[in-house]
């Protein structure tokens, strides 16, 4: 047996800006202070201690929009991680906002695979060697282009497409630090668990990785998975828990030896609260409430939003609003744009950009019946039931019904007439979906200018959804049947 040495590896990924404690029935639950107070009591009671965070700690609270990410990383300052990667939701203020941010973390931040495509220079580190008791242990960065859809706006950076690029990546750092003795090998993604599972079979043994850490589909698990001699492990989302990996280290053999793992809930019995985090956290509060505290209407009743690929009463309702707002015959709403189960029946404006944080231009198209027709099917293809494409919530005047078996429409109407190929309809669609509209829709930005050149015809959603609100009383929708899906 060789030389054993302990190291206690705690993890989090999509934190989303979920900042505050939440009461749940009687307890504390999540938020900064009591993660942060988890962290420090870990630190006192174990010897060689290393936090990492996989990834998406922007988007999600006003207090992260508002101040743009700059507020997230100070706070993430406070609880000093030892390495974090980007998530997708890193790039959503920018690129060049991103990096900006980079100056603000005193954290190392590593990516191997955002690149600036005329010169192949990487937008950050690609790996960091960190010295942990004698320790060496490697930590390489990846996420890749199937979840980095926002990027699409800045045609000068460029990213590996897939898994299997990612792993040739990561082979050649492992091969080219296999001479240092590197002890233990930790890759940091943020590319989905299924998608963590193929980059561990591409991964050749030789490399010596130990441990996927990874984020992006808010996985909950039990314990680790185990695929081709590589462990992985998730923490769900948000404050609310951490990962724990204890590891007996190996260091002859620069291999796990054994573990334990456990997924923690952070709460006021786990972890002590952190007060120079809170004093941190009111000052950004302190504004945002003021700014956000404004009631602008009062619904009929609670409207939700329980899932992505189906037609929801909260999904019809904004997208009638901006429908009915912009004059277009269609509004096709990114289901995704909508961040919360249920809104109402009072709603404050900080809520509503909780609920709706992304606040996109909105272009102007106009496609015939038959490109809708492709449109919709494109969006009712056999993976939107798992829930991991892009889907749509349809203003008021459409109705379809779309047969699974035959992956047809059974009807398609406008208006209680069924569309005809050579109609022609105005479609609003938000910035980031008309960005991607290829991969999410399959319409080519050729096809489209044919009709006519797309245009902008709103530079903000929250404008239009705050005055709709304002403007009208006791709103109200249900789920009505836009969409029908029959077995």
């Amino acid at each position: 047996m060789g030389h054993i040495k302990k190291l206690t590896l705690l993890h989090s990924n999509d934190l989303h800006g979920d900042f505050l404690a939440e009461q749940k029935e009687k307890d504390f639950v999540g938020g900064l202070s009591l993660l942060s107070g988890y962290l420090n009591s870990v630190r006192e009671a174990e010897k060689n201690v290393l936090y990492a965070i996989a990834g998406d700690m922007f988007r999600g609270s006003i207090i992260d929009s508002e101040f743009k990410g700059i507020s997230t990383v100070e706070m993430v300052n406070l609880l000093e991680p030892d390495i974090v990667t980007i998530g997708n939701h890193e790039v959503d203020y920018g690129i060049a906002h991103l990096l900006f941010i980079e100056k603000c973390a005193i954290f190392p931040i590593i990516n191997a695979n955002l690149y600036i495509k005329t010169n192949r220079t990487n937008l950050f580190t690609p790996f960091k060697i960190l010295n942990v008791d004698g320790m060496k242990i490697l930590f390489i960065g990846i996420i890749t282009e199937e979840v980095l859809s926002q990027t699409k706006q800045d045609s000068l950076i460029g990213s590996f497409i897939d898994t299997a690029q990612a792993a040739d990546e990561v082979g050649r750092i492992c091969n080219a630090y296999n001479s240092i003795d590197i002890d233990f090998t930790v890759l940091l993604t943020h590319i989905g668990i299924e998608k963590d599972l193929e980059l561990a079979r591409l991964l050749n043994p030789a490399w010596g990785v130990d441990i996927i850490i990874g984020g992006h589909s808010h996985t909950v698990l039990d314990q680790p998975l185990q695929e081709n001699g590589v462990v992985i492990a998730h923490a769900g989302h948000g404050t609310d828990n951490i990962g724990r990996f204890d590891i007996q280290i190996d260091t002859d053999n620069n291999c796990i030896d054994s573990y334990t793992w456990e997924f923690v809930p952070i709460n006021h019995r786990t972890s002590p609260r952190d007060e120079q985090m809170e004093s941190v956290l009111q000052k950004y509060k302190g504004v945002t409430d003021e700014k956000y505290r404004r009631v602008v209407t009062r619904l009929k009743k609670a409207l939700t939003h329980p899932n992505r690929n189906e037609e929801t009463a909260l999904g019809n309702l904004f997208a009638d609003a901006l429908q009915e707002s912009l004059g277009v015959d269609i509004m096709l709403l990114g289901s995704g744009s909508i961040r919360a189960q249920t809104l109402g029946p009072i709603v404050d404006f900080g809520v509503l950009v909780e609920t709706f944080p992304y606040d996109d231009g909105i272009y102007m198209l106009k496609v015939t019946g038959a490109m809708l027709r492709r449109m919709l099917k494109h969006m009712l293809r056999d993976e939107a039931f798992l829930g991991v494409t892009e889907f749509y919530q349809l203003s008021n005047g459409v109705k379809l019904t779309y047969s699974r078996s035959k992956r047809d429409f059974l009807t398609l109407q406008f208006r209680g007439a069924e569309i005809q190929d050579e109609q022609v309809f105005t479609i609003g669609l938000q910035q980031f979906h008309y960005m991607n509209l290829e991969e999410f829709l399959d319409l080519s930005p050729v096809q489209v200018e044919k009709l006519q050149k797309p245009r902008v015809i709103s530079t903000s959603c929250h404008d239009i959804l705050e005055q709709y609100l304002k403007s009208h009383r006791r709103l109200s929708r249900s789920v009505e049947g836009r969409i029908a899906i029959t077995a």
